[in-house]
């Protein structure tokens, strides 16, 4: 056949195909089409074309799909020649595509949606878009979607270019996105001097621009702001503020992606304080440090003292970066000082020192001046004091100074040459730098030369010496002496007299003893070699004579003081006015004590102690004293004979005049009444006292100065009775609850008595605080009478008794039942016989029918039941005991019961319907709670009805039952669990067309 030379392209139309042949030489008449799907002979679409047209457009087709194209030219004659071609439709590019890091500095998903129609696969070729080179090419199949790029770079735009695949055609679509940046590393803040700060880092190759911010911790603000291109690795900030702390802040972006977070901070190098200075401050031991505050700012000064030649720090002090001098206390005298002050910012430091500056010394301590035994030299010293050395100044009081410098390691220095018993002023003083201490002074004597012709006499004198003699040669102040015993060379006095003085008189001196007599001329603290002489005194009488009583044995003690001195013995003499006897005793002379028995009592003596010492004597004056009348014996407090009265009475015993009773309140011992009673009288009552009170008595016997007292004796009045006595039960504890009134007067505590009544058993005692009104007796026997007494007990004594009879309360009675002995008109009631006792039973039973009582009964105390009767049938019961004690009562709880109903009468029956009974009937007595009816089928012997119906009923129909059938019916009278029944009755339902005559019981 004719080739028409087919050709197929799309020109760039998606879904189209364009046919083109060549026009054959044969003439043709025209052309039919038919294109199908490869490998297919359906035709999908036909189309036709005249004879002078070379080309046909396809359209609507699938996307990259395979085609086969018949075309059939006809030629004359009606023949045809046929050629086939394939063809394949350009694929359609993806859909959506997007490129994006997901926040990963390394990788790039891309994601697409596939475009409609079919497809070989796709093939994705990633390029770096700065450097243009091709990264990765990928071929994926058909049904991909996503596809992941890894190991690239950080902060670096890719260009993507998807291409879809079909046969030799493909249509691409391409974006572009960038990796996210990597954050630098290893960020650096550090100073270059006080106002600059060099920034570095590192790993920065994954970031197109950095962000750099500088902020002055300080104040708060923004210092610099600046962005620099990748490759930068460090940068100078300058023009900054000393002794500041700066934060730097960095970020870095890459397209549309900032990352952050990656700070430092650092300080810049401080300024050095200027104009540093030391000088002296207004106190005392104390120096200032000043400065001038340099540019800038810093966290705090430090300021070092340092002390001596080689700087030794011996003080740190920290204060705020304003302050711009400090002062230091409490230093060293006399030293050598210098300061360095330091500004201190962050890590770092700047220094400046002070020239040297001194403390004021202090003047030495420790200065003495002795004169070593010599009257012709004084030793200088003192202890080491800080300065660089001292100055000294010595002379005589009142005469011109002389001054000599030392070095600071001398500490002494010797006078010579200087006058006997003079007194010499010596002054040191410290010097240090420019200061000199205030001196320290001192006054010192030499030694003076001993005094001549010393001599001691007493003239005559038994307590007085007096001592003469010639003044020493040279200079004293005065002269000292010392008197001594001689035999016990025990110090007796010391005398210091002026220098213009040539005796002294040593008084007060124990008489008849020999006195030794030392002296010595005084120059200030200092003596002379000693003189010594001795004489004797005359003793003197004995001082401090006393005469004193003594009762048991019955006399006189004398007691005396030790007479001064060497006595041989003392001689006593006793004697009485009243009696002509006199007693002589000599005693040793260490005694100074002696006792005179046998004496008269009441009776005043007088006493006169003489000492003898050798040939001299002397006598006291006398002393006098009386002896001790006698105590009565058997005093006796009894009560008297009304409750405020007491009734003492006592023996005598000799001795003694008047006697005084002597009344107080036992505890407090304040005494309340004083009676005076003449000798002879042996009895006294005394009257208008409290009743129970405790009272002690003394009676008091005089004689001269002295009194004697008898044995305390104790007495009560006896205490007067409670009042308003009453008893009265506490229930339901089986108690009694006794009260009172507070008598008049005192007592020690209330005394009760109980005893059951009409018993033989003992009573039962108890006691009650004396503040006490009332008690509860417990533990009583329920239901039972007491005799209950009180008594006020004071001491040993009671008042009238008070007596009442109180009952308690009765047990109710327990377990009570209530029965119905299968009686229409009768109920047994029975219950337990509680504990303890009563008086009786009082049973009560109440109608709930008629909330009325049906009867009362009173039982004796032992019954335990009753048989109620002639009661209403048919009735609910309520039944109560209650024990009875005197008026007290104790109920059971209730119960109740029911009487048996009586059956009902005139039950009649008939039948309004052949499926109806109706059943009659009339209450009997008061009726029953309620009514049953029960129905039977007589020809089954089967329940077919059971009704319960109200107290009210007097008839039922009876429904549902079966025509003409024969039935029994029964009604039943309820009350409570009982029920009687009327005897059956039967009939017979109505048939259809019959009417039955009603049957009648």
């Amino acid at each position: 056949g004719t080739l028409l030379n087919l050709t197929v392209s799309d020109h760039s139309r998606l879904g189209s195909l364009l046919l083109s042949w060549d026009e054959p030489e044969e003439a043709v008449e025209g052309y039919s089409l038919a294109l199908s799907s490869l490998g297919s002979d359906t035709p999908l679409q036909n189309g036709s074309a005249g004879p002078n047209i070379t080309s046909f457009w396809f359209h609507g087709l699938t996307p990259g799909t395979s085609y086969e194209i018949e075309v059939t030219a006809t030629l004359a004659c009606m023949e045809t020649t046929s050629q086939k071609v394939t063809a394949q439709t350009s694929p359609s590019p993806v859909h959506n595509l997007s490129l994006s890091s997901g926040g990963d500095s390394a990788t790039l998903r891309a994601a697409w949606a596939p475009a409609p129609g079919q497809r070989d696969g796709y093939h994705l070729a990633l390029y770096h878009s700065d450097s243009q080179a091709l990264v990765r090419n990928v071929s994926l199949l058909p049904n991909a979607s996503t596809f992941l790029f890894d190991g690239l770079l950080a902060g670096s735009e890719y260009a993507l270019k998807v291409s879809t695949l079909a046969g030799a055609s493909q249509a691409s679509t391409s974006t572009h996105q960038w990796t996210a940046p990597s954050m630098p590393t290893q960020l650096r803040l550090s100073p270059s001097s006080s106002t600059s700060l060099i920034a570095s880092w590192a790993g920065a190759a994954g970031v197109t621009w950095l962000h750099l911010t500088l902020h002055n911790l300080l104040t708060q603000t923004v210092t610099t702001t600046l962005s620099a291109r990748r490759g930068l690795t460090s940068y100078a900030f300058q023009h900054l503020q000393p002794g500041t702390q700066y934060w730097l802040g960095l970020s870095a972006t890459a397209g549309p992606y900032t990352v952050g977070g990656l700070n430092a901070t650092a300080w810049t190098y401080p300024l050095s304080p200027a104009n540093v200075t030391l000088g002296s401050a207004e106190e005392q031991s104390s120096l200032q440090a000043r400065w001038s505050t340099p540019a800038g700012e810093r966290d705090f000064y430090l300021v070092t003292l340092q002390e001596g030649d080689n700087s030794t720090p011996t003080r740190n002090i920290s204060v705020d970066g304003g302050n711009s001098h400090v002062t230091f206390h409490g230093l060293s005298p006399g030293k050598q000082f210098s300061v360095q002050v330091t500004a201190v910012a962050g890590p770092y430091q700047a220094s400046a020192r002070s020239t040297a500056a001194w403390t004021q010394p202090l003047a030495p301590s420790g200065v003495s001046l002795s004169s070593q035994g010599s009257p012709y030299s004084l030793l200088a010293s003192w202890e080491e004091a800080l300065g660089e050395g001292y100055l000294l100044a010595f002379s005589p009081v009142e005469h011109p100074v002389k001054n000599i410098s030392l070095l600071r390691d001398v500490t002494s220095f010797t006078y010579e040459g200087l006058r006997p018993g003079t007194l010499y002023t010596f002054e040191v003083s410290t010097v240090a730098g420019p200061y000199t201490s205030s001196p320290q002074r001192i006054t010192n004597w030499t030694y003076p030369l001993p005094l001549e012709q010393l001599t001691l006499s007493n003239q005559g004198h038994s307590t007085s010496l007096q001592a003469s003699w010639r003044a020493a040669p040279e200079g004293s102040t005065g002269y000292t002496g010392t008197l001594w015993e001689t035999k016990s060379q025990q110090l007796v006095r010391n005398v210091t007299v002026g220098n213009n003085w040539t005796n002294v008189t040593f008084e007060d001196l124990v008489p008849g003893r020999q006195y030794t007599l030392e002296m010595a001329a005084m120059a200030g603290s200092y003596t002379s070699p000693v003189r010594s002489a001795t004489d004797w005194t005359y003793p003197l009488a004995p001082a401090g004579v006393t005469l004193t009583n003594t009762r048991r044995p019955l006399g006189l003690s004398a007691f005396w003081d030790k007479a001064a001195g060497d006595v041989d013995q003392f001689q006593l003499q006793l004697y009485s006015k009243s009696h002509p006897a006199r007693r002589n005793i000599s005693v040793g002379p260490n005694t100074h004590n002696f006792t005179f028995l046998g004496l008269s009592p009441g009776i005043q003596y007088f006493l006169k102690v003489t000492v003898l010492a050798g040939p001299y004597r002397s006598s006291s004056h006398f002393a006098t004293e009386w002896t001790y009348p006698l105590s009565l014996a058997n005093v006796s407090v009894q009560p008297g004979r009304r409750p405020q009265e007491l009734h003492v009475s006592w023996v005598e015993s000799g001795g003694g005049r008047d006697h005084l009773v002597q009344l107080s309140v036992a505890e407090s011992l304040s005494i309340i009444r004083n009676v005076s009673v003449p000798r002879g009288v042996t009895q006294i009552d005394l009257e208008g006292l409290v009743p129970g009170s405790r009272y002690r008595v003394e009676i008091i016997s005089q004689a001269g100065p002295h009194r004697i007292s008898s044995q305390t004796a104790i007495g009560y009045t006896v205490p007067l009775p409670p009042l308003s006595l009453s008893a009265t039960p506490v229930s339901p504890a089986w108690a009694l609850a006794v009260r009172w009134e507070t008598p008049p007067g005192q007592r020690d505590r209330y005394l009760l008595s109980m005893q059951e009544e009409g018993t033989s058993a003992p009573a039962r005692n108890l006691e009650a605080g004396k503040d006490s009104t009332n008690i509860t007796l417990t533990q009583l026997e329920p239901g039972t009478c007491y005799l209950v007494g009180i008594w006020a007990v004071a001491g040993p004594y009671r008042s009238l008794p008070e007596n009442i009879t109180g009952c308690t309360v009765p047990v109710a009675p327990t377990n009570l039942s209530l029965t119905n002995p299968g009686s229409f008109s009768e109920l047994y009631m029975s219950w337990n016989k509680p504990p303890g006792r009563r008086d009786h039973y009082r049973v009560v039973l109440y109608s709930l029918s008629t909330q009325s009582r049906a009867g009362v009964q009173t039982l004796s105390p032992d019954a335990q039941n009753i048989t109620w009767t002639h009661l209403e049938p048919g009735t609910k019961f309520a039944g109560q005991v209650t024990a009875v004690k005197g008026s007290s009562e104790a109920s059971s709880t209730n119960i109740t019961q029911w009487t048996h109903p009586l059956a009902p009468a005139n039950l009649t029956l008939g039948s309004p319907s052949a499926s109806t009974l109706q059943a009659s009937w009339a209450a009997t007595g008061r009726g029953a709670e309620g009514y049953v009816v029960d129905v039977y089928d007589m020809a089954s012997d089967s329940a077919v009805g059971h009704l319960v119906l109200g107290g009210d009923a007097r008839s039922h129909i009876i429904k549902n039952l079966s025509p003409g059938t024969h039935y029994s019916v029964a009604v039943r009278a309820t009350a409570g669990p009982f029920h009687t029944s009327t005897p059956n009755l039967t009939h017979c339902t109505r048939e259809y067309d019959a009417l039955l005559q009603p049957s009648v019981l």
